[in-house]
């Protein structure tokens, strides 16, 4: 599934006629239409239809996985269907409603908390458009894509922060698990999900079996609900835990499903061993993709709806290579494990053990720390000494801020506003942690466009699985001193031991490493010459100077530059 669809409201829809037009003409079917709002969908994308109430764009499934094709609610008022939508049921959906009266009409649309399906939107004076394609409305003439360099420097100094802002000028997003309310006057937002609802005391599990087995629970139902209506799946196995997992949950589906792992040229980052392990274990073949630095480019071509930087060097020759294979192998869709580090609380400071002390008292505490140290391969002291730090300051409730490279008189104070950092007073440290991690995982399908008319699933990025991996108290994720401990024991009987147990995965760092080497004065030339430094974003002098001399051991600064390029590129590819 590839949603596509228009949103016309206000002005923008009273004067819709030659847009229509255009827009039948590719192949967009008329959902709904009032004097005030017209939604055109593609015929190739799914939708719930709410007869005089509004239309479900995308899938939508109950909490046992089966797909509802029946509106209900019927009867209800608009924010009573969010809630029910929202709370019986999930999916990968864009929800829009009708509400008002005639003469004063109002839209609200709600998006999943997955942001399966995409939306951006623009509001000029008493009206507007919402779309799932920016480069859709670009060329129906409804927009003008013009770089907001403030924005820019925002994204560059706050890296990985999704906030509703875009780097295209008067262009928001509606973020993941918010509602947009649209009427006359203008339009606001607010948050109808939130992740900290399923960490509070009154919905934390306290029984590690019983977390295990909701996560089990929730992990095997949304792999087979997502991929159920595929033909041929592309599994992209790495070998690490997280696509482990996925892949083991579609045993069933195996004989419709090839299993594929990337090969790199540089040491450290062959994974055959496990992804084997895993395909041994289903009974069906590892196949293999090769990326080689021939894949390396940084001034590749974007998709025309990309409406941030996004995607970088490394994310783009594993874009190609994913292409590729799903192309060989006649793919209907491809299913990631990504998201799983975030997703199964991979923290790496103290603040796990440190939750264990401010919630369950000092024995708690101790254990936690004595798994901490294990975990770490550090003595109890040192791990004792790393939660008393976290206890004292739990962390920041603010992103941290990168200048490196960056003109200083271009870098923000602070961060944008996201509503999942408005973080409750009482908020455990693990708990803070885990949630600002989580809202780094808006940009991960960004990140992968999988073109070719595709789907691509993030079954560890759903509502169910992030639901049930939040109920989970931070410490229990590091049970006798395991990373992503609850997982492990969720799918004990189905992994590997060698992958269940496996406590380190490879690396891309030595094949990015390689690549900056190889390119390194190419990317001097990209960057010194392009619209960042012409805009005075960079720190020119410093970067040349970074530039110019050869990578220290160990320091992996030049990953920051891959991130100056990656905006370079997209911002080139606006003007």
């Amino acid at each position: 599934m590839e949603p596509h669809y228009l949103l016309l409201f206000g002005e923008s829809a009273r004067d819709a006629a030659s847009t229509e037009a255009s827009l039948l003409a590719r192949g967009f079917c008329c959902e709904l239409r009032t004097p005030h709002a017209c939604l055109y969908v593609s015929t190739a994308t799914p939708v719930l239809r709410w007869p005089g109430h509004g239309v479900l764009i995308g899938r939508l499934f109950d909490r046992n996985g089966k797909a509802i094709t029946l509106p209900f609610g019927l009867d209800s008022n608009a924010e009573e269907r969010e809630h029910q939508v929202l709370h019986d049921s999930w999916g990968e959906y864009l929800l829009v409603q009708l509400a008002g009266s005639a003469e004063d009409p109002i839209l609200r649309l709600l998006r999943d908390p997955s942001g399966a399906v995409p939306c951006v939107y623009q509001v000029t004076g008493k009206g507007g458009f919402v779309t799932s394609d920016i480069a859709l409305a670009t060329h129906l003439g409804l927009y003008h894509k013009t770089v907001d360099w403030a924005a820019m420097a925002h994204g560059l100094a706050y890296p990985y922060l999704r906030t509703g802002r875009t780097t295209l000028d008067q262009l928001r997003e509606l973020l993941p698990g918010f509602v947009l309310h649209c009427d006359g006057t203008g339009s606001s937002t607010r948050m109808a999900w939130t992740p900290w609802r399923f960490v509070s005391s009154d919905r934390r599990h306290e029984d590690r079996d019983a977390a295990a087995a909701d996560i089990r629970s929730a992990v095997s139902m949304v792999v087979c609900a997502m991929t159920a209506a595929d033909r041929k799946l592309v599994v992209e196995l790495s070998g690490g835990l997280d696509s482990s997992i996925v892949a083991v949950c579609l045993r069933e589906q195996a004989a419709t499903a090839t299993f594929c792992t990337l090969v790199m040229p540089v040491a450290g980052t062959d994974e055959r061993p496990y992804a084997r392990l895993v395909t041994d274990a289903l009974a069906t073949e590892l196949v293999t993709q090769q990326v080689g630095f021939q894949n390396v480019r940084f001034d590749f071509p974007l998709a025309p709806s990309a409406f941030l930087p996004a995607m970088g060097i490394l994310q783009n020759a594993v874009n190609e290579a994913w292409e590729v294979a799903g192309a060989a192998h006649a793919a209907d869709s491809y299913v990631s494990g990504g998201g799983g580090d975030t997703v199964f609380c991979y923290l790496k400071t103290a603040a796990p053990a440190a939750d264990a002390f401010r919630e369950n008292g000092l024995l708690a505490g101790i254990a936690a720390i004595e798994d901490l140290s294990t975990l770490h391969q550090c003595t109890f002291w040192k791990a004792l000494r790393l939660t008393l730090r976290k206890l004292a300051r739990p962390g920041r409730d603010v992103w941290k801020q990168d200048r490196r490279f960056l003109a200083m008189e271009h870098v923000p104070e602070a961060p944008e506003y996201h509503g999942w950092l408005d973080m409750p007073v009482e908020a455990l440290p693990g708990d803070r942690e885990k949630i600002q991690d989580l809202i780094g995982t808006q940009l991960f399908r960004d990140t992968a466009p999988r073109r070719g008319g595709r789907s691509m699933h993030f079954p560890l990025l759903s509502q169910p699985v992030m639901e049930a991996c939040l109920r989970v108290p931070s410490w229990m994720w590091i049970n006798r001193g395991r990373n992503r401990a609850v997982a492990r024991d969720a799918f004990s009987d189905r992994l590997p031991l060698a992958v269940r147990d496996r406590r380190s995965k490879g690396s891309y760092t030595g094949y990015m490493a390689a690549a900056y080497a190889r390119n390194r004065q190419d990317m001097r030339r990209f960057l010194g010459e392009g619209q960042l430094a012409a805009h005075g974003l960079l720190d020119h002098a410093a970067l040349m100077d970074f530039l110019d001399h050869e990578l220290a051991p160990r320091d992996l600064s030049f990953l920051r530059v891959f991130d100056l390029c990656a905006a370079e590129n997209w911002a080139r590819q606006q003007v």
